[in-house]
């Protein structure tokens, strides 16, 4: 039994207070089929609403089943509508994206608990319009349309069934099919309640009452009309209404997104660009990061890992102080002896060099660097040859005319010729190529590829003529061990043979770390700077999707409005533009993934980079789209379910 006492209900429209309802009382029993009637205005359609309960009463009470629905929240009001009352509105509020037979599952979605629902395809059938089932509303007319809202509002096999004005915008025929078809339903047991202003189609019901000025002004009922009632409606509240969304739900909401995202291609395309650029951006950049890592630590490379230099002092000459030491007394002996004194460390070796030397081979000649050095020189600069081998120590003693060569000076001299075993004539003297060195390319304006390496002793004598080497290099075996490396290196330094005119110690120790820690500080600096501009893209992508989301919020009120009215709770419609918030965003970081991808291919075939975009990337940048989703989508899902369901359906 439905029954309000003293029911009032207000609007305030403007500067003025429209009072709809105005201290209604009245009582509809189980199974009656009552009418409505009032002119327009009168508030016929405001009382509907609230037995309805898509509207709340200022005052008053509504009472279902001797249940006082004033103390029922939100969502206990929408299970309560979803479970017990089938709505059939004059505007027929079918989704136009939807199948016939998918607008009369909608209500389903929302199903909570363990009630039964009519299958949707029979309830069509009943209607007249089982083989329409695939049509969408676009292709069926005002009548049928009408007919599928009456199968959808019998989905879930309601006590109650009310109709808005169901037959005003049909035609007669129309119009009577669908009269028709409520007394059928009457007939069954329902209960139903027809808003109407027209007098002969509130002839149809058993019982009518006329509404004028928000005021019950005549309540008639055509006699001997009663039957017996049908079981009473069930306001209590499954357990399962109060339980979080099922994995099935999560599954509905995802089809509902997709489809939603889908009725716009145009606009979700627009949409999910901001994110598609944003991804491509951050994946980019983070590769353009890693490639300046790469091509920092490449340069490293060339200075030797873990390497320390030992040099002599700068000395005054004519009392001024030269740069560097332009005298010095280190020997292979000096070098030798690092090795056995010093521990902790992988690699000796002891250097001298000379420029713009003239190389010959066959009817080529380059000019190039020549470097005398110790076969240690190869874990020290980590040169191991790319073809051959290196110099060893017995080819030092020995002072072997051998030689590995540079790719410049392979290049210039051989080119595509294999240079293992052949001879070359360097400052006129004879040497057999042995080995190719991997190539390192330039630093700054020197081309490290273009120099020579021969024997220490070699280049000393045979060579360059020269008589003491110009530095030795040490490489210690980790980075820990620098510091001892270095501590070590001074105390044996200060047995050598002293330099004249040097100020303190003859010989400076001296490592890389400085440089080292201030390229990769810049990188990383870079790297940074690089990411959170893309970060930025991405967050603008964000915002683009977030007011484009609310825009669809409001070009679907009337469907929010719908949805809360078959059973939709507040978290429902949040949940559902949520996921096609993130449904947006994940989809643009994929499209934005593979656009990041062919990018990074374009400028590494163009430019001869080696940029690959990490594992890291791709996942920082698909979580990060999804986490623009949630977070630019939270606002607009907010903002939706927050909607009364009556304004929404009254949008326009």
């Amino acid at each position: 039994m439905i029954a309000l006492e003293n029911i009032c209900k207000s609007y305030v429209m403007g500067d003025h207070t429209v009072n709809a309802l105005q201290g209604i009382s009245l009582t509809i029993r189980q199974g009656e089929f009552v009418s409505l009637i009032g002119a327009s205005g009168s508030g016929k359609s405001t009382l509907l609403h609230v037995i309805g309960l898509l509207d709340r009463p200022d005052s008053g009470t509504l009472t279902i089943n001797g249940r006082d629905i004033s103390a029922l929240s939100d969502d206990e009001i929408s299970q309560l509508r979803s479970e017990n009352i089938g709505f059939v509105f004059q505007q027929f509020h079918l989704l136009k994206r939807f199948t016939a037979l998918e607008n009369v599952e909608l209500p389903l979605i929302y199903a909570k608990g363990d009630r039964h629902a009519a299958a949707p395809l029979t309830l069509l059938e009943r209607v007249g319009l089982g083989h329409r089932y695939h049509h969408k509303p676009n292709e069926l007319s005002g009548g049928q349309q009408q007919r599928v809202a009456i199968a959808r509002a019998l989905i879930r096999k309601p006590s109650i069934v009310l109709a808005d004005e169901p037959t005003g915008n049909l035609d007669s025929q129309s119009g009577e099919e669908i009269m028709k078809l409520l007394r059928e339903l009457h007939g069954e047991g329902f209960t139903v309640i027809l808003v109407t202003h027209e007098p002969d189609i509130a002839a149809n019901a058993d019982r009518v009452i006329r509404i004028h000025d928000g005021k019950v002004v005549e309540d008639t009922r055509k006699p001997g009309t009663m039957r017996h009632a049908p079981p009473a409606i069930d306001t209590a509240v499954p357990d399962a209404q109060k339980s979080e969304l099922p994995w099935h739900m999560w599954r509905l909401n995802l089809r509902q997104a997709i489809r939603g995202l889908l009725g716009n291609k145009l606009r979700t395309a627009l949409s999910a660009l901001g994110v598609i650029i944003g991804v491509a951006a951050v994946i980019v950049m983070l590769a353009l990061g890693d490639g300046a890592q790469a091509s920092v630590k490449q340069q490293l490379s060339r200075l030797g890992s873990n390497r320390v230099t030992i040099r002599p002092a700068p000395q005054k000459v004519a009392g001024v102080k030269s740069a560097r030491g332009a005298v010095t007394r280190l020997t292979l002996a000096s070098a030798l002896s690092v090795e056995g004194k010093i521990p902790n460390v992988t690699g000796v070796t002891a250097g001298v060099s000379g420029r713009g030397i003239q190389v010959v081979y066959g009817n080529k000649n380059t000019n190039t660097n020549i470097y005398g050095v110790l076969p240690g020189n190869e874990q020290v600069y980590s040169e191991t040859p790319q073809y051959g081998r290196y110099l060893t120590m017995t080819e030092c003693y020995e002072r072997s005319r051998v030689a590995v060569l540079g790719t410049t000076v392979v290049k210039d001299l051989f080119g595509m010729e294999n240079p293992i075993g052949k001879d070359i004539i360097i400052n006129k003297v004879p040497f057999k190529v042995i080995g190719v060195l991997p190539s390192k390319g330039s630093n700054g304006p020197w081309d490290d590829d273009d120099k020579i390496m021969i024997p220490l002793q070699t280049a000393m004598y045979r060579v360059l003529g020269r008589q003491y080497v110009e530095q030795i290099d040490v490489s210690a075996a980790t980075d820990g061990d620098i510091d001892q490396v270095m501590g070590d290196l001074l105390k044996l330094s200060r047995t050598w043979p002293r330099i004249p005119n040097t100020i303190g110690d003859s010989y400076q120790v001296s490592d890389y770390r400085q440089f080292v820690d201030a390229m990769k500080g810049m990188t990383n600096t870079m790297s940074t700077l690089l990411a959170s501009v893309a970060a930025i893209s991405l967050i603008v992508g964000g915002i683009g999707i977030m007011n484009i989301m609310l825009v669809s919020v409001t070009e679907r009120t009337r469907e929010i409005g719908l949805r809360k009215a078959i059973g939709a709770r507040a978290r429902d419609i949040q949940t559902q533009f949520l996921i096609e918030s993130v449904v947006l965003c994940v989809t643009g970081g994929i499209a934005g993934i593979a656009f990041g991808w062919a990018i990074i291919l374009i400028i590494s075939c163009s430019q001869g980079w080696m940029l690959t975009p990490s594992v890291m990337a791709v996942a920082i940048s698909t979580g990060f789209s999804g986490l623009v989703g949630i977070c630019f989508g939270y606002w607009p899902a907010l903002q939706a379910s927050r909607l009364d369901p009556i304004e929404a359906l009254r949008y326009e």
